[in-house]
């Protein structure tokens, strides 16, 4: 029960952070390609919430490791997009004057919310216990 709260809890944190991050982006403009858009799309809102769902079912554990595997995900996106390649998506090339520096403020949150979400999916897969077998 309190993995599925803890997983609710930070996918709805992830979901604001995530949010904003998109509304800086479309004020700014900074567009996305149809690759990016469809992981965005997919990766960092679709999955984090089929895995909430499936936190509260008989299906906790898959829940658990598509938390892990779309927050996971998610950073990786976020560090490649930017911290790394040079665009106008990278924080270097963002003026903080504006809606830059809510993009600035939430490309560096969504890491930090989305590595705690990772380690509440590591957690919830270690607490989680296989049933004994019945021999």
């Amino acid at each position: 029960m309190k993995i599925a709260q803890y997983g609710t809890a930070i996918a709805i944190i992830h979901a604001i952070a995530h949010g904003l991050h998109g509304l800086a982006h479309v004020q700014i403009p900074i567009p996305l390609s149809i690759l990016q858009s469809l992981f965005v799309g997919i990766v960092i809102y679709a999955i984090p919430i089929i895995a909430v769902v499936l936190l509260w079912t008989q299906f906790y554990r898959i829940g658990s490791w598509l938390l892990l595997g779309s927050m996971a995900a998610s950073i990786l996106f976020g560090i490649y997009n930017h911290l790394i390649v040079i665009s106008s998506d990278h924080v270097s090339q963002v003026s903080f004057a504006g809606w830059g520096l809510l993009f600035q403020i939430t490309a560096i949150l969504t890491l930090i919310v989305d590595g705690f979400a990772c380690w509440i999916g590591i957690w919830a897969l270690k607490t989680i216990q296989e049933p004994e077998k019945v021999i």
